[in-house]
């Protein structure tokens, strides 16, 4: 009975101080959703982006996504952001959707220029980047490589002298 009351209290202790590292890894990994003042921004593709990803400039999360739509008369998607209200962007700010790694995972990576005239509650980001997947920069690459051993061979050919 003593073994019972001491397994029952330590396996309490385990569960209390799992929820204590759970509770600290979730504050410092600043997944909370960023509460600001909304822009918005046009993409021709947002594969892999999804509502709730980061905003971020150089790496430092600034916001999230708050929604994504699809515009029905220039069937561009329609990326709707977040943006810390501490965090005042320049007209000429870039937004481009990065990769996370090799892995997959997307989040909004926004380059502020150098204007005057800041972004408003609600304004558009005029200049995009959608940067394209990993299955058509393959395609791109293999492409390439057969192109450059055409080229290679035609040179070859080229190279070596009539037979008479």
């Amino acid at each position: 009975m003593h073994r019972n009351v001491i397994e029952t209290v330590l396996g309490a202790v385990v569960l209390v101080v799992a929820g204590f590292f759970l509770l600290f890894a979730y504050k410092s990994a600043n997944l909370g959703k960023v509460e600001g003042y909304p822009l918005t921004a046009q993409f021709s593709n947002v594969g892999g982006l999804q509502t709730g990803s980061d905003v971020r400039i150089s790496g430092v999360k600034v916001g999230s996504v708050s929604s994504q739509a699809l515009d029905p008369n220039k069937y561009l998607a329609v990326v709707t952001l977040s943006i810390n209200p501490s965090i005042k962007l320049p007209r000429d700010t870039v937004a481009v959707i990065a990769s996370e790694s090799l892995l997959g995972g997307k989040y909004l990576s926004l380059e502020p220029g150098g204007d005057s005239d800041q972004l408003a509650s609600g304004d558009r980001i005029e200049f995009t980047q959608s940067t394209p997947g990993f299955e058509q920069l393959l395609g791109q690459v293999i492409y390439s490589l057969q192109n450059v051993g055409k080229s290679e061979a035609g040179q070859a050919q080229a190279a070596t002298p009539p037979k008479n």
